[in-house]
């Protein structure tokens, strides 16, 4: 790619999903649960020989700052930036926008979440470099979409409508972007085969993008045009962000714009949500059960099992279970009940959250 394509990586989150491992300062992007590297590295990794280290920004929240610093040591430090409030997805692209205006205001971009996994790195850039070649010559904003493999009622949806014609491959306008739906709309839009699910991948030009917000969410616009344009960008950053609205990307921009595309992915792509979903990725032991350490099982099926601390552990007439350990603390949670893991962690003592 060109000297003016930058990638921003959202590496932020509460670390709750991911409890007893994850914490508020560290997490799920910050966890190596699939090798010795963390999500947040992996990604970055992605990007290697495609996108320049010097044009990586990595936009963390205050709580996690350190973490990733030091975790990314060898990244340009003054790419990474901190939040100074929570104020969802729009206001953290906003900030990058401006960021990256203020480098280079002819820029295209990508934005990625930090915490998905993709292993196919080939076929990821492929797909990014031709939304980012669209994206420069015709001023849409692109998303990518995954093909649903089931329907899940956990992601956001994308409906698309006409194809793309000509040399351009897997493109489709976007309709509507959909909220997580009930169970029996996801059925829906699964066997409709019009839809795809939202992976939260955003392409698109700096001109292009602060053009729509400028129009539809105006205050975020004069935000990153203040961003840009201020000697001191540091200081309107802090002043200015804590009071931009709280508002998804989707909804401030996306769902409004003239127009949007979205390109079919060709690349695996997991979420990694919740405990559940690695399974497939430990090792398979029988009766169902999967492990990242040593374990002795009777009786028992279908657990699964995690130990940073690589201790032997043993089950015994159990079944359905999650049975995560680590220094400090010891999850056993059904695993029909995983969701819940998140609204445990705030009831918990301050010094484990």
């Amino acid at each position: 790619m060109s000297n003016s394509f930058y990638a921003l990586v959202l590496a932020g989150g509460s670390g709750t999903r991911f409890w007893p491992l994850s914490r508020k300062d560290k997490p799920k992007q910050l966890l190596s649960l699939f090798n010795e590297r963390t999500l947040l590295e992996e990604t970055i990794l992605r990007l290697q020989g495609f996108v320049p280290a010097e044009n990586i920004l990595i936009l963390t929240n205050q709580e996690q700052e350190a973490a990733v610093r030091e975790l990314l040591v060898d990244h340009p430090q003054t790419n990474i930036f901190a939040e100074p409030a929570r104020r969802d997805t729009a206001a953290a692209i906003a900030l990058g926008v401006g960021l990256i205006a203020a480098r280079d205001s002819d820029a295209t971009m990508v934005v990625l979440p930090a915490d998905h996994l993709i292993q196919d790195k080939v076929a990821f850039q492929a797909d990014v470099r031709a939304a980012a070649a669209v994206a420069s010559k015709s001023g849409d904003l692109i998303t990518i979409g995954i093909t649903p493999t089931w329907a899940c009622p956990g992601y956001g949806y994308i409906e698309r409508g006409k194809k793309l014609g000509g040399p351009v491959a897997d493109f489709y306008e976007v309709v509507r972007f959909r909220e997580k739906p009930a169970v029996d709309l996801a059925e829906t839009f699964f066997r409709s085969g019009d839809f795809f699910w939202n992976a939260g991948i955003f392409i698109w030009s700096v001109k292009a993008i602060l053009a729509e917000l400028k129009r539809h969410a105006p205050t975020l616009g004069d935000f990153i045009s203040a961003v840009r344009l201020s000697a001191d960008p540091h200081t309107v950053i802090q002043e200015r962000f804590p009071n931009l609205p709280r508002i998804s990307v989707d909804y401030a921009v996306m769902e409004k714009a003239s127009r949007v595309l979205v390109k079919a992915a060709s690349f695996d792509w997991d979420d990694v949500g919740s405990w559940t979903s690695i399974a497939k990725y430990l090792e398979q032991l029988p009766n169902g059960n999967v492990s990242n350490t040593h374990v002795s099982v009777e009786g028992s099926n279908n657990n699964i099992v995690f130990s940073d601390q690589k201790v032997h552990l043993a089950l015994v007439g159990v079944n359905d279970l999650i049975v995560v350990h680590t220094k400090d603390s010891i999850l056993v949670c059904h695993r029909q009940e995983v969701e819940r893991v998140k609204t445990l962690v705030g009831s918990l003592p301050e010094e484990f959250q």
